[in-house]
């Protein structure tokens, strides 16, 4: 399976052109298994902010059964495949950089993850509000917003809440990866004596990536106004920035408002720190071996 994700070819390639492939690939199959179920749950709760976890899952499946957890796939994968691919170029360039520093391996991580982050809001912001359009909207398709949109505003119609965006990926990015070596670093200092050089087993990098993924989420009000600017565009609402949008959730719904699905972010924060944090150094790890 490793060897399926980093092809043979690679290994006459510079790494930066394995890190794309693999980048790419690790965030399709990120997105078609549990991630989109994550995003569509979580995306309905960041716009229905009186529905309870519960009450949410619940419509969605009544919405469309099974298959209504998938919806805006389409845009979803076209996301997953860009940002995956740029997530993981930019971001195992800058970390590998920081490591010849001598930089700590927390700080490398938090300012690696924040680089690749912000480098995805190019391609993420269109598909995001895809996803988000079809998700809030009745009875709406991707392929219908994309004509409606590119009609009515242009190129400058699909990136609705960019601010928003912005501010998630860097701050999702640079605390998934910052808060995960940490933890890798501390792991080492646990059960390998600190040797800083040693390597983790993969339960302890699985482990690793499940805590770097909850301490993570702390950055969840971003998110929820980053769904309610992109709803509220796609409703064809007046357009407020960033710092109004979190003022008017807080003003509404409070400060559980603000963390409004953060159980579904959760789950969607873990799975995604498994596949493109700790995923690539068991790829690594394992190539070594061969």
């Amino acid at each position: 399976f490793f060897r399926s994700l980093h092809f043979p070819s690679c290994c006459t390639m510079a790494p930066q052109s394995g890190n794309m492939v693999q980048g790419a690939v690790l965030q399709c199959l990120e997105a078609a298994t549990l991630g989109m179920p994550f995003e569509v749950w979580k995306t309905r709760m960041g716009r229905n902010r009186h529905e309870t976890t519960i009450e949410a899952f619940k419509n969605v499946y009544k919405s469309g059964g099974a298959q209504a957890f998938w919806k805006g796939t389409s845009a979803k994968m076209v996301e997953s495949a860009t940002k995956g691919c740029i997530l993981l170029y930019a971001k195992e360039s800058i970390l590998a950089s920081l490591n010849k520093t001598g930089t700590s391996p927390g700080i490398a991580g938090a300012l690696a993850g924040a680089g690749g982050g912000i480098c995805q809001v190019s391609v993420m912001g269109p598909c995001t509000f895809l996803v988000t359009a079809v998700v809030t909207q009745k009875n709406a398709t991707v392929g219908q917003f994309m004509k409606q949109t590119w009609a009515e505003q242009g190129i400058k119609g699909f990136y609705p809440g960019g601010s928003a965006i912005a501010m998630r990926q860097a701050s999702n990015w640079a605390s998934r990866q910052g808060f995960t070596e940490f933890v890798r670093n501390q792991m080492r200092n646990a059960f390998h004596g600190g040797d800083k050089k040693a390597k983790l087993t993969n339960r302890q990098e699985i482990y690793s990536g499940i805590i770097g993924g909850i301490m993570a989420c702390w950055n969840h009000p971003f998110e929820v106004a980053r769904i309610e600017m992109q709803a509220s565009a796609a409703a064809g609402e007046a357009k407020v920035n960033m710092v109004t949008t979190l003022r008017n959730i807080h003003s509404t719904n409070g400060t559980q408002g603000l963390f409004q699905g953060v159980i579904p972010r959760v789950g969607l924060g873990i799975w995604q720190t498994l596949f493109m944090v700790i995923a690539p150094k068991l790829i690594a790890n394992y190539m070594e071996k061969k």
